[in-house]
């Protein structure tokens, strides 16, 4: 299992890596009240634009009122991809009265994250 943890001023993020075989558990808390707000599955595939290349499609299972679909779909994607395995990615930070830069904050924590989880799983 890989445990990763960044934190930048009051927004503080972990990713939890659990290999199962060939196919990778992503769990991703954080926040004043971490849950589960959306889950992704992606499979690995040929690009549809470049077959020589590799993405993935990913499908999004979102609890209503939750916004954490759009960073459950990027760490999923991104690893799948880069690493032909299936992922499942669940995802859940809430913030108290977060402003749009703290939102920003938290996309560039998940791509450092995602970024470090790569070249640990990749050696």
């Amino acid at each position: 299992m890989h445990d990763l943890t960044i934190e930048k001023g009051r927004i503080k993020i972990n990713l939890k890596a659990i290999l199962i075989g060939n196919d990778l558990c992503i769990i991703i808390s954080g926040g004043d009240s971490p849950h589960i707000g959306s889950v992704t599955l992606s499979i690995p595939r040929p690009s549809l634009s470049d077959f020589k290349k590799r993405s993935a499609t990913t499908s999004i299972l979102n609890l209503v009122g939750h916004k954490d679909d759009e960073a459950a779909r990027y760490v999923s994607h991104a690893i799948s991809s880069k690493l032909n395995k299936n992922v499942v990615t669940t995802c859940g930070i809430h913030i108290d009265n977060i402003t749009a830069e703290e939102i920003t904050i938290i996309m560039d924590i998940l791509k450092e994250l995602t970024n470090m989880l790569l070249s640990k799983l990749s050696n």
